[in-house]
């Protein structure tokens, strides 16, 4: 597809550092994308993101179906224009929130019928409504339409839940048709089932996407799942096409995948985090609410570059966070960004030059040795 496109630049074991290509620009990978659920980021303004080397967002279709409207941003001038971010935006195709936000839904081989947890209006979503959706937000990533089985369904619920998936990934790509420069992504799913995430990859690779993505993890089946089966899927998956683990994760969850060969991540989990006084540093996590963080006079991560660091001190951070100030949720908002982009960052170093093992087993001491501690000294 001319002006997308994926080059692989180095490989250590199975982790891979790449570039994924657009016409808004170049996504380093591994790469981290801060989620704009309502097209923003919440508590930072664009050029923050920016700020801590962001390169790529994602953006919430079902989120901004139901309000403002993709017909009102296209006629607004699309995602990118809207929320003043020029570079890449991957839109997700509504198809999670559906299944977890709506309790009242219906879905069938068409798509799902399901009523807005705003204003209950009912709403049908299938899979071409979908892509013409993200086609209307001006979106340079689209993500296919697919069912998200909930976690502990059985084996045949999960093989009959797939083939729908399958047949509505055929269906989206027939339906996003050639938009130029602008991709679209397959879901591999499968649930914890080898032989089901297999067949999946095999059907959505015999369709043709620009990239792959893994759906369905990080829904409750633990970090040792996870990583068994992304062991047994990403071998199988095409090794010239971008690679996307969908809404992970925590640190110690990005650095286990990128070992296992992906390249993208999401996750609402340094936002959601930050503004509720949690901070991700390199050694494990900060509670700022602690009463320990009083008087503490020192960085909140002394080897982080972000506004946060650089100009207040843990006891300021502690203080605003506990006088619900709204500076506390753009400060460590900000933080927890830069500190997920400068991982990524430390990631995409080690795998150019081959020292990708010792990087992460690196980390994952220092950083669980912090978790550890700070389990310790807050009683649980």
């Amino acid at each position: 597809m001319s002006g997308f496109g994926f080059d692989l630049l180095g490989q250590d074991g199975a982790a891979r550092t790449g570039a994924v290509r657009t016409l808004r620009g170049h996504i380093r990978t591994p790469a981290f994308m801060p989620v704009g659920t309502a097209a923003t980021v919440k508590a930072l303004l664009p050029e923050n993101v920016r700020a801590t080397g962001a390169e790529i967002l994602l953006g919430n279709t079902y989120h901004l179906m139901l309000r403002p409207g993709a017909e009102r941003i296209a006629r607004l001038g699309g995602l990118h224009k809207f929320m003043d971010w020029p570079r890449p935006i991957l839109t997700d195709s509504g198809g999670f929130q559906v299944m977890s936000l709506s309790k009242l839904r219906k879905i069938t081989e068409e798509g799902v019928r399901f009523n807005s947890h705003i204003d209950g209006a009912e709403y049908f979503l299938s899979p071409e409504r979908a892509m013409e959706i993200q086609g209307l937000l001006g979106s340079d990533i689209q993500m296919v339409l697919d069912e998200c089985p909930a976690f502990g369904a059985s084996e045949s619920d999960i093989e009959k839940s797939l083939a729908m998936s399958m047949r509505w990934a055929k269906r989206s790509k027939d339906a996003v048709g050639g938009r130029d420069g602008h991709a679209c992504f397959g879901i591999v799913q499968g649930g914890v089932f080898p032989h089901l995430r297999q067949r999946s990859v095999a059907e959505l690779t015999e369709i043709g996407f620009d990239g792959y993505a893994v759906g369905g993890l990080a829904v409750g089946e633990g970090q040792v799942a996870m990583f068994e089966t992304l062991d047994a899927t990403t071998p199988h998956m095409p090794k010239d096409r971008p690679r996307y683990l969908m809404g992970v994760g925590k640190p110690d969850d990005i650095v286990g995948a990128v070992l296992r060969g992906i390249d993208m991540f999401d996750c609402v989990l340094p936002t959601r985090s930050g503004r509720n006084g949690q901070a991700f540093t390199w050694n494990g996590t900060v509670n700022l609410r602690n009463a320990r963080h009083a008087e503490d006079t020192g960085p909140l991560d002394p080897e982080c570059r972000c506004r946060a660091c650089a100009s207040f001190s843990r006891a300021y951070l502690h203080h605003v966070v506990k006088a619900n100030e709204i500076i506390a949720s753009t400060l460590l908002t900000w933080h927890n960004l830069a500190f997920y982009q400068d991982l990524m960052a430390g990631l995409r170093a080690a795998i150019a030059r081959g020292g990708v093992t010792a990087f992460a087993a690196g980390f994952l001491a220092r950083y669980r040795a912090g978790e550890n501690e700070a389990t310790t000294e807050n009683g649980g």
